[in-house]
């Protein structure tokens, strides 16, 4: 799918999450990547299916925006990307990364949500 089609697409929302080893480039280009990767895979999606994406951050993760990875991938240009930190909360888990992106599926479709890594334990649901 290439361009929506309003008559047989439907505008869906996509959660999703994952830990970086640490706090380093690498481990966050790598962490960022592999959620991606799972987001695109599990619902077939090509660049033109996403309209927008914010990624947030728990407080010890600083050294790289997690958009700055998905602005890399070919084709997502058109993308409205930001990035966030996320709401400190008390035992909350260390090194998150979270998704919160927006894009068209065929309708009946329903969206799959990747929580990877140590983020599966968030949404053990989903697994």
């Amino acid at each position: 799918m290439t361009e929506p089609s309003f008559t047989s697409d439907q505008l869906v929302a996509w959660r999703g999450a994952t830990t970086a080893t640490e706090n380093t480039v690498s481990a966050i280009e790598q962490a960022v990547s592999e959620l991606l990767d799972a987001l695109v895979t599990r619902n077939q999606l090509q660049p033109g299916n996403l309209i927008s994406m914010v990624f947030s951050v728990t407080a010890d993760l600083d050294a790289l925006f997690p958009a700055s990875v998905a602005r890399q991938r070919p084709g997502w240009e058109g993308i409205a990307l930001l990035d966030t930190q996320q709401m400190h909360v008390p035992g909350d888990l260390n090194h998150c990364i979270r998704l919160f992106a927006h894009g068209w599926l065929p309708k009946g479709q329903f969206p799959e949500h990747p929580y990877l890594r140590g983020a599966v334990s968030l949404r053990p649901d989903r697994q």
